[in-house]
């Protein structure tokens, strides 16, 4: 290799009269307009993993990730040096355990006095506090600064190394994508991802429910294989939630939503901590020592039960054997296939509860469900499948679509029709989605007006007339609730508006309230009083607990902040690099012109190459991480004495 960069280096002394003054190449890059738009993307944005893909010749691509995979984790790290995103982050999760950020999506759109977020809280090894208008935020120490982050920040980190990934793989600037949701997202969720894709500076063209999209990609792919209108049930089981979507496919290819139901707060994860609990308890019972207040140990027994958990899909039987887990004591044991079933019983039990609950809203007879496909990592699990297959009195469960990337398949079709692409099968694509939960305001009593119900297709505009119910009011509070209880305190509160009403005896006064819901499934409100004409509108996205203008804006400057950060980390690493391969190319030549040449170096160049190699190597040895600009200059200095030298004697 040497001699190469010596070619090299002769060569432009030779053209340019000087020594040249960098030996790394770099890469020339285009101006992004010459570089071009690239086709929007499809981003499905998980749980634990991450996808994202786009349409090229007729078919989808799925993206791989820089390390090459086609999946990428949703987890954010911070160090004393640096921000990791996905593959780098993951993987030292269990020795950065409270600055290593996963499970973000079951924050997102919450309020941290949410029950499953204060129940969550007591497993995550992260810190958790309350911000600002009841908003869950994440507290880490970066750069041995304390930072505090929502969920959607985290998030929108997530897209952006999407969009990163698709850049570097296309060569082209990312501006358009549609990102997937579980189904069961409500109004708060849904709003907040499309903030986390703005932050992340994309264009989110729309939201598209998860199960929906791998409805897509399975009619995409089974559309010449259908003769008739086909009814399937997708089971979309991944690592933090879960789907269930009836869906009719027609010949044409057309998919019509017929129900869905779901839990945002059941998957994979779910299943880990079942296993990181029990052996918890059997640690304690074992060695009578309590571990949940270590947080590198309980990182590092969580680490290896998803890895258990993973082989016990294609084996009966796993050993989990951890060194110095806890107080220098080691962890050996052993977990069957059986066992796992037994810790995760009642959650398996509640999938197939959930898939009673979409056929009976779709009023629609088990029997005359065609196919049963199977989407998401936790579908892999053999119990799962078994229960699954009972239910539809062994029916053969459907795994032609591929469970990890099926959603951002389907989510880059659908990429593909909104950015224009009029090739034959993405042109056809016509599906009409549902809005998962029931929309309605409150009413005397607390009692819940449902003007959308569940199962809703949408787009759809909804409208009642709502009369005052106390006498001389002067305005009509109009609270918007999501859910499906009778009462209003046990829903889902979206926002409040008021409406002015001229002073009058009860009931004199009316109302006409109109709900509207459009493709991404988000919901704007508006009342008019009717006798007066006096309107008042409101679109969900700004209500308490929700990112304001000002708070995107700051975390937009933040995104851009982090990014310059990393750009100049990962230079100053490749520089101090390239200034240590040189150090061992050098050492290397001089070993082969020492045992293979006739000419050899003078001792006296060769103390002068030693002492140079000296200095460099001890400030790579006992100086941190130093500025690309410093490397680079003892780079040029060390290769302008060693070409001097050594190229007299090749």
């Amino acid at each position: 290799m040497l001699s190469t960069i010596l070619f090299y280096l002769v060569e432009r002394c030779k053209t340019n009269g000087s020594i040249v003054k960098n030996l790394i190449m770099e890469e020339k890059v285009e101006p992004e307009s010459k570089r071009g738009v690239a086709p929007a993307i499809g981003i499905d944005l998980g749980t634990t993993y991450s996808c994202v893909g786009y349409w090229q010749h007729g078919q989808v691509e799925i993206i791989p990730n820089d390390l090459g995979n086609r999946i990428t984790p949703s987890c954010v790290a911070f160090t004393s040096t640096e921000r990791l995103i996905g593959e780098g982050a993951k993987n030292q999760v269990s020795m950065n355990p409270t600055c290593t950020i996963f499970d973000a999506k079951r924050l997102i759109g919450k309020r941290f006095s949410d029950a499953t977020v204060q129940k969550d809280m007591k497993l995550w090894p992260f810190k958790l506090i309350e911000g600002t208008s009841n908003t869950p935020k994440i507290v880490v120490t970066y750069k041995g600064e304390q930072k505090e982050f929502s969920a959607e920040e985290i998030s929108s980190m997530v897209l952006a190394k999407m969009k990163e990934s698709a850049e570097a793989f296309l060569g082209k600037t990312i501006e358009d994508a549609v990102i997937t949701v579980p189904a069961y997202f409500n109004d708060s969720q849904r709003q907040a991802t499309k903030d986390a894709g703005y932050v992340a500076g994309l264009n989110v063209l729309q939201i598209i429910n998860e199960p929906t999209a791998a409805a897509i990609a399975y009619g995409l792919d089974m559309t010449r294989d259908i003769s008739c209108v086909t009814n399937v049930l997708i089971f979309d089981l991944g690592g933090g939630t879960f789907d269930v979507s009836l869906v009719a496919i027609d010949q044409n290819g057309k998919i019509e939503v017929k129900a869905v139901a779901g839990d945002t707060h059941l998957g994979g994860q779910d299943f880990d901590n079942e296993m990181v609990d029990h052996f918890i308890k059997e640690f304690d019972r074992k060695h009578k020592s309590d571990i949940k207040l270590n947080t590198k140990a309980v990182g590092r027994l969580r680490v290896a039960c998803e890895k258990a958990k993973r082989e016990l899909s294609s084996t009966t039987q796993t050993t989990i054997e951890l060194d110095g887990l806890h107080q220098g004591i080691d962890f050996s044991t052993r977990i069957t296939r059986a066992k796992f079933e037994n810790l995760n019983a009642d959650l398996f039990n509640k999938c197939i509860e959930t898939v009673e609950s979409c056929l009976s809203d779709a009023k629609m007879d088990k029997r005359v469900v065609d196919e049963v496909v199977l989407v998401g990592g936790s579908t892999r699990i053999p119990k799962v499948q078994e229960l699954l297959q009972d239910f539809f009195n062994g029916k053969e469960l459907s795994k032609r679509i591929h469970a990890d990337e099926a959603v951002a398949y389907g989510a880059s079709i659908l990429a593909a029709k909104l950015h224009g692409n009029m090739s034959e099968r993405v042109k056809n694509l016509v599906f009409l989605d549902v809005t998962p939960l029931s929309l309605g305001v409150e009413v005397f009593g607390e009692a819940m007006s449902v003007l959308i119900p569940r199962n809703t297709p949408i787009p759809t505009k909804k409208e009642r007339i709502y009369f005052t119910c106390e006498d001389n009011q002067s305005a009509a509070k109009i609270v918007v609730y999501q859910g499906e209880r009778a009462q209003t305190r046990y829903n889902h509160w979206l926002g409040t508006f008021s409406v002015a009403v001229p002073r009058a005896p009860k009931g004199h006064s009316k109302v006409n309230v109109v709900f509207q819901i459009d493709a991404n499934g988000i919901l704007s409100c508006s009342g008019e009083e009717l006798t007066t004409g006096l309107k008042k509108k409101m679109i969900v996205t700004n209500d308490k607990g929700r990112l304001s203008d000002k708070e995107i804006d700051k975390m937009l400057k933040d995104a851009e902040k982090y990014r310059l950060e990393d750009q100049e980390y990962k230079k100053n690493v490749s520089a101090r690099n390239a200034l240590e391969e040189y150090i061992y190319d050098v050492e290397n030549k001089i070993k082969t012109i020492h045992k293979t040449s006739k000419k050899k170096i003078r001792t006296k160049d060769k103390k002068k190459i030693d002492k140079a190699i000296a200095n460099a190597s001890q400030c790579l040895n006992t100086r941190p991480l130093a500025n690309a600009n410093e490397y680079e200059k003892m780079l040029n200095e060390l290769e302008t004495l060693c070409v001097s030298i050594i190229s007299q004697i090749v």
